[in-house]
């Protein structure tokens, strides 16, 4: 069902002084730089091999990762695997009776089309399946 981890999403204040640190630092490369309006991020991909690192900054204190900040402070958000086909992917966990955040597919970073699963229903983590834009090989 998963093919592989696509990203691991990281909640941060601010996107600079995170890059600092991944980009700089830990010398990975950004992939890739965008505002996601539709999911409240200002979000960084950065390449660790096959996978990224996702960075995500709020665009404001009443969004989903605004509100992860307040109540947990910055730090793992969410772990991606990557799907070839999200409607099916979707079908089964809801076959399975897994607890779903999205019914359907939302837009995510580089046009990619993602879903998330309630951490209720996968042992308190936050996962997301994502099914990358054509052409892009990845999230």
């Amino acid at each position: 069902m998963f093919s592989r981890i696509d990203h691991i999403g990281v909640a941060v204040e601010e996107i600079e002084p995170a890059l600092e640190l991944y980009r700089d630092s830990f010398q990975l490369t950004v992939a890739h730089r965008e505002v996601v309006r539709e999911q409240g991020v200002e979000a960084v991909l950065l390449d660790v091999g096959e996978s990224h690192v996702e960075l995500l900054a709020p665009l404001g204190p009443d969004t989903p990762v605004g509100r992860f900040l307040a109540k947990q402070g910055p730090g793992l958000h969410h772990v991606a695997y990557q799907v070839s086909d999200i409607e099916a992917t979707l079908q089964t966990l809801k076959d399975a009776g897994l607890a779903l955040i999205d019914q359907q597919p939302r837009t995510g970073i580089r046009g990619s089309r993602v879903a998330f699963m309630h951490p209720r229903a996968t042992v308190g983590v936050l996962t997301e399946i994502v099914e990358p834009a054509a052409g892009t090989g990845g999230h």
